[in-house]
């Protein structure tokens, strides 16, 4: 198979062992281009708790079940880690400075930040292109992150067609601009 005139293969950094640099290794990984969501959820006394993250995804269809992964060191993991609820929402390309927002520590992550409540009592972000109300299944040991799966309980989004994902790839937002064939 001829690769495709595009592929610049001579650009290719030489294949790295299993002692690989996990700053380097990173890098690598950023060059999966991927959507932003914000995973939220609220702790036993009502405190409402919000993380930038793009490492969602679906898992099943039948039953309903998505994933995605925190760092174990994140001030919030004990919150998610406890709640038995969580919300992920799919952030639009309008939504860069809530992406950032809920990437950094602040005390009260949700004053100024448009939301509603699910009935379980969790943040539901507005103008999203979507969001999946989450029922945890179950947390899987991911080295230093752990995978919270989540049995979908409730969906909604938006049927814009004009409006577009925001997009993360290697280390910079990018705007989804057409369909490719």
């Amino acid at each position: 198979m001829t690769p495709h005139p595009s592929a610049a293969s001579s650009l290719d950094t030489p294949e790295q062992a299993p002692d690989f640099d996990p700053k380097d290794f990173r890098h690598a990984l950023g060059h999966f281009g991927t959507g932003v969501t914000v995973v939220t959820t609220a702790d036993s006394s009502g405190k409402f708790y919000g993380v930038t993250v793009s490492s969602f995804n679906s898992v099943s269809l039948t039953p309903p079940l998505v994933l995605w992964s925190q760092v174990r060191g994140a001030p919030s993991h004990h919150a998610f880690l406890n709640s038995p609820y969580f919300v992920v929402n799919i952030l639009a390309e309008n939504q860069k400075e809530i992406s950032n927002h809920f990437a950094t520590s602040s005390a009260d992550k949700f004053k100024n930040i448009a939301h509603h409540l699910s009935p379980e009592g969790i943040p539901i972000l507005e103008g999203t292109l979507g969001h999946f109300v989450c029922k945890k299944e179950r947390d899987v040991d991911g080295g230093d992150h752990l995978i919270f799966i989540g049995q979908v309980l409730r969906y909604s989004y938006n049927t814009d067609e004009h409006m577009a994902p925001l997009f993360f790839w290697n280390g910079k937002y990018h705007h989804v601009t057409e369909h490719v064939d």
